[in-house]
């Protein structure tokens, strides 16, 4: 019986044109990153025998004097000004847990959300009594990230009018890596659906709201637009471009 061997080879280093000129590189678990020791180790590096050695598979990345690998599947790990799309998980004292797929859940306190009508005044006991009427467990929201706590939880905030509760559409997840940072992370696609991309992994697809109410404080929902609508959205533009075909394609596959 023929048996096919195949001998351990040592593995190329794949490049890739980083932004600024800097070159990045992807590494696996035991990858030689450098054995100059002039670097500083940083997250997912070790040394072995002065060797500046990778512990996780991700992309070098490189400050100054400092040599990190960010992982290329991971948990979210926050900034301030970060977008993100969250699932109520419980309702506190004068606060929401969120769970927004990063290591602790999130904080969204009481005086970090627009009151519906969008009132500027101080939260009471009666808002507080009333907060499952705002958000209740279950509910989607967009929100951002107003500061990080030295436990590594976030503090999210609603104020401005396009976060908020979010209403009816389609959640999508994927790995927090592959959604970069960004100017904007609201579009409306030709093909009358809208896209929120958070940066914590989670995308919202919902149709293209035809007028926006000003005065509903950040908590807009609409019932009347259903999935029925959203699908019928993609029948009129089937004999379209093929860029907006394709896309379309993209998004049902998403219902």
């Amino acid at each position: 019986m023929a048996v096919d061997m195949r001998l351990p080879a040592i593995l190329k280093q794949i490049t890739l044109s980083g932004s600024k000129g800097a070159a990045a590189s992807l590494v696996v678990p035991g990858d030689v990153i450098t054995t100059d020791t002039g670097f500083m180790r940083g997250h997912g590096t070790y040394l072995d025998e002065d060797k500046l050695t990778a512990s996780v598979a991700g992309e070098v990345e490189r400050v100054n004097k400092l040599i990190c690998v960010r992982p290329l599947k991971t948990r979210y790990n926050g900034e301030v000004g970060d977008v993100v799309v969250g699932r109520i998980a419980e309702v506190q004292q004068k606060r929401w847990k969120v769970e927004t797929s990063s290591r602790l859940d999130s904080v969204l306190l009481l005086s970090s959300v627009n009151l519906p009508g969008g009132e500027l005044r101080r939260r009471s006991a009666e808002d507080e009594l009333s907060m499952r009427d705002y958000l209740q467990e279950g509910d989607l929201i967009s929100a951002e990230v107003q500061a990080v706590f030295s436990d590594g939880a976030l503090s999210l905030h609603t104020r401005s009018l396009k976060y908020g509760k979010l209403g009816q559409g389609v959640l999508v997840q994927v790995s927090p890596s592959l959604v970069k940072r960004q100017k904007t992370h609201f579009h409306n696609l030709p093909c009358g659906a809208s896209i929120i991309l958070g940066n914590n992994g989670y995308i919202w697809l919902h149709p293209t709201p035809m007028q926006q109410d000003e005065e509903a404080g950040g908590y807009y929902t609409s019932t009347e637009v259903g999935l029925l609508v959203f699908r019928a959205v993609f029948v009129k533009v089937k004999d379209t471009t093929p860029a907006r075909r394709w896309g379309c394609w993209c998004l049902e596959q998403c219902l």
